[in-house]
């Protein structure tokens, strides 16, 4: 049986022991209490030109994403802001090959600035994250909220700068044939409910849609050598990641889409439930 106590808010900031640099040892020891997935600390302290230094550059090198993380003991405030959307665009013009997202993390993010860091919605990718410390006993608990979540723009309405155009034998020598292959067939399923066919646009980064005029990316694909991540954009994207996470598959949720990570072998085997989602995904884009 688990006894019921009360925990006690405390606050970090000016506080004799548990300060911003015992915090970030924290974060450095274990970036899952973040809550943004097992992340690798690619630099602590992290000096930008001309700009100070950044907290935090954390990866998901699975993912191709890098998060630049700025921490602040006590309420978040313009200069907060700023310096951590300054320092993202630094890391995004240095390192135009990953998908950067600005994270600030406070212990206090008041609705005035959060209002505020709601503007760039769409605009910069920015996650805010609300560090609340707990007195439970005689330990400290930390607990990580997000109060205001990534929106990114979705691909087709996004200026493709750093996408530079590709074609086909790139993708066969980064991936392989039968990878491309398998991108071909995902396409013939799109098109069996697609109001108008569409054919693959291949960038430098991932292969897209269009339809001979314009991006159409409510589905794109990232080919490997042994597999693909076939990545769907539906409005309810949790019950599929568990309906395909119970036949095996490799499943999470990106942003606005749902990623599934497929072989050959498991194509075919779940071929089904795969066709299912990317007509779902055709569905909703066209209405």
């Amino acid at each position: 049986m688990l006894d019921y106590t009360k925990p006690e808010p405390i606050t970090l900031k000016n506080h004799p022991e548990f300060t911003e640099k015992w915090l970030a040892e924290r974060i450095e020891e274990d970036t899952t209490i973040l809550g943004l997935g097992e992340l690798v600390v690619i630099e602590r302290e992290r000096r930008q030109d001309k700009a100070g230094r950044l907290d935090f550059l954390l990866a998901d090198p699975e993912a191709n994403q890098r998060y630049e993380v700025e921490v602040q003991l006590g309420a978040t405030d313009e200069s907060h802001i700023i310096r951590c959307i300054e320092y993202w665009d630094i890391e995004r013009r240095r390192y135009p090959g990953y998908d950067h997202c600005a994270v600030i993390v406070a212990e206090d993010v008041t609705s005035r600035f959060l209002n505020i860091l709601g503007l760039f919605a769409g605009n910069i990718p920015l996650i805010a994250i609300q560090l609340n410390a707990l007195k439970v006993g005689d330990q400290i608990v930390l607990d990580f909220v997000r109060v205001l979540d990534r929106v990114s723009l979705r691909r087709d309405d996004e200026t493709d700068v750093q996408a530079a155009a590709t074609d086909r034998p790139y993708w066969i020598g980064r991936a392989s044939p039968k990878t491309v292959g398998m991108v071909d067939e995902v396409l013939a399923i799109v098109n069996e409910k697609a109001q108008a066919d569409l054919q693959l646009n291949y960038n430098k980064y991932y292969i897209g849609l269009q339809d001979g005029v314009r991006s159409r990316n409510f589905i794109y694909f990232t080919p490997k050598k042994q597999f693909i991540h076939v990545f769907a954009e539906v409005s309810e994207k949790q019950p599929w990641v568990e309906r395909f996470e119970e036949t095996g598959l490799a499943a999470n949720v990106r942003d606005r889409h749902v990623r599934i990570t497929v072989s050959p072998k498991e194509m075919e085997k779940n071929r089904e439930l795969l066709t299912e989602l990317l007509q779902k995904a055709v569905e909703e884009y066209q209405h």
